[in-house]
């Protein structure tokens, strides 16, 4: 009876070390594919910063003749891309760690990069230096964009940029063109209910522009309402009006 049990005790001391085994090997693998593209992804931030330097890539920006001041913009506008696209915008650094985390056990759960958790300071990285591709290597590289670009600019300037970066749809690359072209109206002019719809659409502008498909910009019009009720930037009671208004 001792023996069975020595035996089995060798046996199940044998499956554990094999289970160990197995989960340091594959956290040895999961740490080198990391910091392969870490290193991939610093490298290609070196490169483009190499290539144009962020002061140069801002001047760009700027001298675009339908560049738009943040004062010429509708503060329920503003409130709105910040509900939607980026609540922590003042309080992170250019990556917000909790969106990045949420986003990952997402993307293991559908075994994709279907969601990324950028802040807008990514986005403006992504939109003034990398492709829209979904790697994991520019998704690394946009990350050390965000944190150099944070070094160097205030919020609103970051907030300024972005808006002068984003494509629209519709050919409209950014929010004038937009403004102009959906509503024939300047930034300034806009309604909340416009100001609320277009701060929706760069999220996926094939399928968000209004030209394009009007039920389905109207949803993501009500999610960004949604959002900033969700963050106290409007009252459901307002929310509820706004979007009803037209």
């Amino acid at each position: 009876m001792k023996k069975k049990k020595k035996k089995t005790k060798k046996k199940n001391n044998k499956i554990r070390k094999k289970i160990v085994t197995l989960i340091v090997l594959i956290l040895v693998a999961i740490i080198g594919f990391c910091g392969f593209e870490i290193y991939n992804g610093y490298n290609t931030y070196k490169e483009a910063l190499s290539s144009k330097n962020l002061k140069e890539r801002v001047q760009e920006i700027e001298e675009n003749e339908n560049y738009t001041k943040i004062e010429e913009l509708p503060k329920i506008y503003i409130n709105a891309v910040i509900a939607v696209e980026d609540h922590r915008f003042y309080e992170h650094k250019g990556v917000d760690i909790i969106s990045i985390g949420r986003a990952i056990i997402t993307d293991i759960k559908t075994m994709s990069l279907a969601e990324g958790g950028s802040t807008i300071t990514q986005q403006l990285a992504k939109n003034t230096y990398f492709t829209q591709k979904k790697k994991l290597n520019r998704k690394v590289a946009e990350i050390f964009m965000a944190i150099e670009i944070e070094k160097n600019y205030s919020k609103d300037e970051i907030l300024e940029f972005y808006i002068n970066t984003c494509y629209f749809g519709d050919g409209y690359y950014s929010l004038k063109e937009a403004s102009r072209g959906y509503f024939n109206k300047e930034p300034i002019e806009m309604n909340d209910y416009e100001s609320i719809m277009l701060a929706g659409i760069p999220n996926a502008p094939s399928v968000y522009a209004p030209t394009k498909n009007l039920k389905l910009a109207k949803q993501r019009q009500k999610q960004v309402a949604d959002a900033m009720v969700e963050y106290k930037y409007l009252t459901k009671d307002e929310a509820d009006k706004i979007l009803n208004s037209q």
